[in-house]
C-alpha cells in the first residue's frame, strides 16, 4: 500500500523504515520540503520511498509532536478524504515529561478525530513504541507489540496488516475511547525509563 508520513523526525523515519521493511511505498511530507528530501535520501536503498508536499497514502501517519498535530490535520484536510489517519503521537510535555491537558477530549486521538474530515478514520497505534525499536522492529529478539484502537473495522484492519507487513505483532485494544488508556501507557513507558535505565531502548508487550 502507499504509506504517507506527516514529520521528518526520528519517530517519522522509523515509521518509514518499518514501512519499507514491509514492502510499502513510502511518501515523506516535512514542516519543510527540503527536510523530507534529506530524509528520503537518507532511506534510499531501503525500498520506494519519495518527498512531496501533498498527501497520496492510503495510510497517513501523524508522526509530528502532538502540539503540532491539529496543525498538520487542518494544514492537509482537503487531502485526507477518505484515507485512514494513524495518530502515533503522546499528549506529553517533552521539556518536563507531564501530559498535556486535552479537555474536553479524553484523549488526544480523540481530538485529533474531532478536527479530520467526516469520512477519514482514524486509529490510535506506535504511541506505546520509541523510535529506536521501532527502527529494528524488536527487543531482545521479541517483535515489538503493536497496540491500536481505532471507530472503523476496516481502518483498524489496515493498520494491523501495516503493522504485520513490518515484522510486528499488532494488538486490537477496541474502539478509539481504548486511547485514552494507550496514551497513559505510552506516557507511563516513559516515565519509567529513568528507573529502568533503559534509555528508551525497552518495550511495551503482552506475554502469554
Amino acid at each position: 500500500m502507499n504509506v504517507t508520513v506527516i514529520g521528518t523526525g526520528n519517530m517519522a523515519r522509523a515509521v518509514a523504515t518499518r514501512a519499507l521493511a514491509g514492502g510499502h511505498h513510502v511518501t515523506l511530507i516535512g514542516t519543510h520540503l527540503s527536510k523530507a528530501v534529506d530524509l528520503a535520501d537518507e532511506l534510499t536503498g531501503e525500498g520506494p520511498v519519495r518527498s512531496s508536499e501533498e498527501v497520496d497514502g492510503d495510510l497517513v501517519v501523524l508522526a509530528v509532536p502532538f502540539t503540532h498535530a491539529p496543525h498538520a490535520v487542518r494544514q492537509h484536510s482537503s487531502e485526507l478524504a477518505g484515507r485512514v489517519v494513524v495518530d502515533v503521537t503522546n499528549p506529553v510535555d517533552l521539556s518536563v515529561l507531564e501530559p498535556l491537558d486535552v479537555a474536553p477530549f479524553s484523549s488526544g486521538a480523540e481530538l485529533i478525530a474531532a478536527v479530520v474530515p467526516a469520512d477519514t478514520a482514524v486509529a490510535k497505534a506506535f504511541n506505546t513504541t520509541f523510535a529506536g525499536t521501532l527502527m529494528t522492529g524488536a527487543v531482545a529478539g521479541r517483535p515489538l507489540d503493536v497496540f491500536l484502537a481505532g471507530d472503523d473495522a476496516d481502518a483498524k484492519a489496515a493498520v494491523a496488516a501495516f503493522a504485520e507487513d513490518g515484522g510486528l505483532r499488532p494488538i486490537d485494544a477496541g474502539a478509539l475511547a481504548r486511547a485514552r488508556e494507550l496514551e497513559a501507557l505510552g506516557y507511563l513507558h516513559m516515565a519509567v525509563q529513568p528507573a529502568l535505565g533503559t534509555a528508551f531502548g525497552s518495550a511495551m508487550a503482552v506475554l502469554s
